[in-house]
């Protein structure tokens, strides 16, 4: 994984009127947990704030990053768990981040790259990536960039689902079920396997 640098400030005060307060000038309310736990059991959370214009190329970006956050000057490493955007603006609201370590395995979603001409494109067939991102579970350090497909040899009406699917060192957390990609049939393939068989009962 890319790794990305980022420095926050804490946040004195919580809620409401602070979050807005934060946003106006131009910062954006964030959430750190790590293996920090509260009276009740459930997992404390580091309230912090970055300013929007340094996460923008961690956030509106295909890649995924490992993040080394200086917050005050006290250094975690975490990954972008939860982004909350607005419905109508698509303005970034809220980020939970995830503190991390090499030893512990984490689940994320990893980009899907597919590799070579499938067999069903050459044939007029139109390719349809289902999904983009893969669940993996591991230690972040062997988490790679993104997961290559080889689809050569995929042909039309076929598809490569999850479950058909290894890389080393990863264990996928996506439903085995869940289609990456498949060909579908078009006009154009139908055309030409019709002018095909046409041919052929001509000769």
């Amino acid at each position: 994984m890319k790794e990305f640098a980022l420095n926050g400030q804490k946040r004195e005060t919580v809620g409401k009127k602070a979050t807005k307060a934060l946003r106006k000038e131009g910062l954006v309310p964030c959430n750190l947990y790590g293996e920090k736990v509260g009276k009740d059991g459930k997992p404390e959370a580091l309230a912090f704030a970055i300013s929007m214009n340094d996460l923008r190329k961690a956030v509106y970006t295909p890649h995924i990053y490992v993040i080394n956050l200086n917050i005050d000057g006290e250094h975690h490493i975490a990954i972008m768990k939860e982004l909350q955007f607005h419905p109508v603006s698509d303005a970034l609201l809220h980020i939970d981040f995830y503190e991390v370590n090499p030893d512990k395995p984490i689940t994320i979603g990893i980009p899907v790259r597919l590799n070579g001409l499938a067999q069903g494109v050459r044939d007029g067939g139109r390719m349809n990536l289902s999904i983009r991102k893969i669940e993996v579970t591991a230690p972040y350090p062997q988490i790679p960039e993104h997961l290559d497909i080889d689809v050569t040899n995929l042909k039309i009406g076929k598809s490569i689902k999850v479950g058909e699917l290894s890389f080393e060192g990863l264990e996928l957390a996506t439903s085995k079920e869940v289609v990456v990609c498949s060909i579908k049939m078009t006009r154009a393939a139908l055309s030409a396997a019709a002018n095909a068989e046409a041919t052929e009962e001509a000769e």
